[in-house]
């Protein structure tokens, strides 16, 4: 079997490999069961092998890589314009055959076992800080019912729940305290557990030289910077900042036709978490720079530009250079200087 590229469909049980030979002719339609699916592969000649970016596709891009095989994920929204007709397995596996065949299309990098071990990290406490958030929010509704009124975050609930049982409030009867009690004992809990989390983060931080480097930027902390590296290693298969910048979604959206240009707001494509993160961490930066004597040439031009177009607009300006200082960081293996100014004729960063 002449077979030198191959669209492999994964799913949860039953996978489907569609292949082509050299001239694009279709040599091959298999069906797999997901323990038969290294097997096959292992008894293949080296190949090409495209496969959706979504869950799990990084696990098996690494398996079929040591087999021998030159394994390449590629964006779902990428793939699905190669599909024809209806959505199946079939057409879905020849549809990534198509699209991984393709010179423009663009890949994803595979990610590393130790990036998955930070990406876990994060997921979990990200889903720790949400579920505080739901208790928080919901016990201000539910107590603001007993003419109880809280301030919004998690330490003004938790003072409120403080001095409410600490005092004797006949609002309350003595089932709703008990309530009270444990929402807060639930609430020290999910704050102890973050908590230990950060502690995690911060080590994972201090134990990489990226992330090391990353932490001087401003607004960006160990969440960050661990987050950053989590999500794009070194950075390299990016050829520019910009590339990496609109990975993350914080470059404008273009509606053009006709020669005449219209740019929109930000895609907000790619990493979701990575991008908030950047964009809250420049609106810390705009909110305490005010109170900065002597501000860097970076936090000047931001409020520069806040001052032209509003807090927001800034807030992603400023997200957005981060990304590309971040890019030139992790790709060339520079060092942040806050006090970089451009030269006329050099093409510098401020790095």
């Amino acid at each position: 079997m002449n077979v030198t590229t191959i669209g492999l469909d994964i799913a949860k049980n039953v996978f489907f490999a569609h292949g082509v030979d050299p001239h694009g002719k279709v040599v091959m339609q298999k069906k797999l069961s997901r323990g038969k699916v290294l097997g096959f592969f292992a008894n293949l000649p080296p190949c090409v092998v495209g496969i959706e970016a979504t869950g799990g596709a990084h696990y098996w891009a690494r398996e079929l890589n040591r087999l021998g095989h030159t394994a390449k994920l590629m964006p779902a929204q990428y793939v699905k314009p190669y599909v024809k007709r209806d959505k199946n397995d079939p057409n879905d596996a020849a549809g990534i055959t198509e699209a991984v065949s393709r010179p423009s299309m663009r890949f994803v990098s595979i990610n590393t076992p130790a990036q998955q071990d930070v990406q876990m990290l994060h997921a979990i406490r990200r889903r720790l800080v949400g579920s505080r958030t739901a208790l928080t929010n919901q016990m201000r509704g539910v107590l603001g019912e007993y003419g109880l009124v809280f301030g919004q975050g998690p330490a003004q609930v938790r003072r409120g729940l403080t001095a409410i049982l600490a005092g004797d409030d006949a609002r309350l009867s003595v089932a709703a305290r008990e309530m009270v009690a444990d929402v807060q004992q639930q609430l020290t809990e999910l704050e102890n557990r973050i908590a230990d989390y950060n502690a995690r983060i911060e080590r994972v931080c201090a134990a990489d030289a990226r992330c090391v480097k990353l932490d001087v930027l401003p607004g960006v902390g160990p969440i960050t910077a661990t987050a950053l590296v989590a999500a794009v290693n070194d950075g390299k298969q990016y050829p520019r900042g910009k590339h990496m910048s609109s990975s993350l979604g914080l470059t404008p959206r273009e509606h053009s036709s006709g020669g005449k240009q219209r740019f929109l707001g930000i895609s907000k494509r790619g990493n979701t978490y990575v991008r908030t993160l950047l964009i809250h961490g420049a609106r810390s930066v705009l909110r305490h720079a005010p109170r900065q004597t002597d501000p860097d040439p970076l936090i000047r031009w931001a409020l520069a530009v806040q001052a032209r177009r509003g807090k927001n607009i800034a807030a992603v300006a400023l997200a957005n250079k981060l990304a590309r200082i971040a890019w030139a960081i992790l790709a060339k293996e520079r060092t942040y200087d806050p006090r970089w100014t451009p030269q006329r004729g050099v093409n510098a960063i401020p790095v």
